[in-house]
C-alpha cells in the first residue's frame, strides 16, 4: 500500500476478525433501533416473523425483510424517521421525477459520520489536507454537492463550491483558482472537457491531478478517456441518498480495482434481483445495503437496483464492489435481449470520430421495438467519418450484444447536456394495451 499508515483512521487498521465483530455489534444495535422507533420496521419484522434478537451472526441478516424505494415513498415525508423531528439537522430528498420524492434526514451525529466517510473517501482517492477541491456536483436537495463539500472540509481541503452549470465560468475558476481535486459526475466532466477545448485551453495543462466521479455508472473506457485527456487520476465514488449520500464506497487511487465499501458503517449484500436470495461473493446481482450507525433514518436491506458484485478487499480490509454496470430498472429489453447503457458507452468511446456523448432512443417500428444510438460527432469529423462511425456502432452492437440497432451521428453539442445525472434513455415506444 502506497498510502502512509498514519493517514488511515482506526477502522481502516482493523483486521478482518475485528471488522466482523464490530459489524455484528453495530448491526444488532441498528436493527433494534429501527424496530423500536420506526413503525414500518416493527410491522415488517413482525410480519416476517423475525426480531432483532434473532440476529446472532451477520448471515442472519438474510432473514430480515427488504426495504424498497416504494416503502420510502409510502411513508413520505417523515414516516421512516427513528428520532423526533426536532433532532433532525438537515433534510435531503430525491428529485421525485417518477413519483413522490424520498426524503432522508440526518442528526448531528449522522452529518458528522457522513463527513468522516467522504473525508476517508477523498484520502483514498489521493486527496490530502490543504488541497483545493472544486465541487461541481449540484447543491441543494441532491446529496452530492453538500455531501462532498462537508467531507472535503473535514479532510482539511480548501473548497470551491462551484455547483453545476455555468460551464464556461467553471473552466475559468479551474484555471484561476488552481484546484488539485475535482468532484463531479463523469458526464459533466466530459462537458467541461468540451469547454476547455472550445476555449483553446489544453485540459492537460490544468492544476487538476485527481478526479472523484460518481452519481451515475461509468465505464473503464470513460476512465481512460478522462485520464488521458486531462492527465489526472480518475477514481469512482459511490453513494445514494437513501443510505447516506456520496461516501458509501470509494475506489483507492493506488489500485483502481473497484470501490471499497466502508463496511464499518454500511453493510453490503448482493442478491438475485428476481428471487432476493443472497448470492455468494463474486457473483453479480443487485446491491443491498443496511446502515449500521445511522440515527435519524436507519435503513434495513435497502434494494438499490444497482448491479455489481462483491470481492475481497485489496488496498483496505473492507470488501470491494465492482464498478456498477447498470441498474436493474435501467435495463432495456430489446426484442428479448438485455441491454445496458454502459455497454453502448464502451462501443461509442472506442469509435473514431465520435465524442463521448450519446443517447439511446427507443421507438416502435410496426409491432417491434427499435433502438437508435444517437452519438455526437467530434468537431473535426467529416461526412465520410460520420457515416463510417454509424456503421461501426451498428456492427459493434450486433457483434457484442447480439441485437440490431440503428445509429445516428449528430452535430457536436446537439444532445442535451446535464449538470447532474445524464438522461441516457429516451423511451418513445407506444404503450400497448
Amino acid at each position: 500500500m502506497t498510502q502512509a499508515a498514519d493517514l488511515l483512521d482506526p477502522a481502516e487498521r482493523l483486521d478482518l476478525d475485528g471488522l466482523r465483530a464490530l459489524q455484528l455489534e453495530r448491526l444488532r444495535n441498528s436493527l433494534r433501533h429501527a424496530y423500536e422507533n420506526v413503525p414500518f420496521y416493527r410491522e415488517s419484522f413482525d410480519q416476517a416473523g423475525v426480531h432483532p434478537d434473532d440476529c446472532r451472526s451477520l448471515s442472519d441478516l438474510s432473514r430480515f425483510p427488504f426495504t424498497t424505494k416504494a416503502d420510502l415513498r409510502a411513508h413520505y415525508p417523515y414516516g421512516m424517521f427513528a428520532v423526533p423531528r426536532e433532532r433532525i439537522r438537515r433534510l435531503h430528498a430525491s428529485s421525485g421525477t417518477t413519483g413522490r420524492p424520498t426524503v432522508v434526514g440526518y442528526t448531528e451525529n449522522d452529518l458528522s459520520m457522513w463527513a468522516d466517510m467522504v473525508a476517508r473517501s477523498l484520502r483514498a482517492a489521493g486527496a490530502r489536507p490543504g488541497d483545493i477541491a472544486h465541487i461541481a456536483y449540484g447543491y441543494g436537495l441532491f446529496t452530492g454537492g453538500l455531501g462532498a463539500h462537508c467531507g472535503a472540509e473535514r479532510l482539511g481541503c480548501t473548497v470551491i463550491p462551484a455547483s453545476g452549470g455555468m460551464t464556461s465560468r467553471q473552466v475559468t475558476l479551474i484555471q484561476d483558482l488552481k484546484p488539485s481535486v475535482i468532484m463531479v459526475t463523469p458526464s459533466y466532466m466530459l462537458t467541461l472537457l468540451d469547454e476547455f477545448e472550445r476555449q483553446g485551453v489544453d485540459p492537460r495543462s490544468t492544476s487538476l491531478r485527481v478526479g472523484v466521479f460518481g452519481a451515475e455508472p461509468w465505464t473503464q473506457d470513460m476512465r481512460r478517456e478522462i485520464e488521458e485527456r486531462f492527465a489526472i487520476d480518475a477514481v469512482d465514488i459511490y453513494g445514494l441518498s437513501e443510505v447516506i449520500g456520496p461516501g458509501v464506497a470509494q475506489e483507492c487511487v493506488e489500485t483502481k480495482d473497484g470501490l471499497h465499501v466502508w463496511e464499518d458503517h454500511f453493510f453490503p449484500e448482493v442478491v438475485d434481483p428476481i428471487t432476493g436470495e443472497v448470492l455468494p461473493e463474486g457473483e453479480q446481482g443487485e446491491l443491498v445495503f443496511t446502515s449500521l450507525t445511522k440515527e435519524a433514518m436507519p435503513i434495513v436491506r435497502y434494494r438499490t437496483r444497482d448491479l455489481t458484485r462483491l470481492l475481497p478487499g485489496t488496498a483496505r480490509v473492507f470488501r470491494r464492489m465492482e464498478k456498477v454496470t447498470g441498474r436493474s430498472d435501467d435495463m432495456v429489453i430489446l426484442r428479448g435481449v438485455n441491454l445496458f447503457p454502459t455497454q453502448i458507452e464502451e462501443i461509442v468511446l472506442r469509435t473514431p470520430g465520435v465524442a463521448p456523448h450519446f443517447q439511446l432512443r427507443l421507438t416502435t417500428s410496426g409491432r417491434m421495438d427499435a433502438l437508435t444510438v444517437r452519438a455526437e460527432a467530434r468537431a473535426d469529423a467529416d461526412a465520410a467519418t460520420r457515416e463510417a462511425a454509424a456503421r461501426s456502432i451498428v456492427q459493434a452492437v450486433k457483434d457484442g450484444i447480439g441485437v440490431s440497432v440503428e445509429a445516428e451521428i449528430v452535430d457536436p453539442e446537439s444532445l442535451e447536456r446535464s449538470v447532474g445525472k445524464i438522461r441516457r434513455i429516451v423511451d418513445l415506444r407506444e404503450r400497448r394495451g
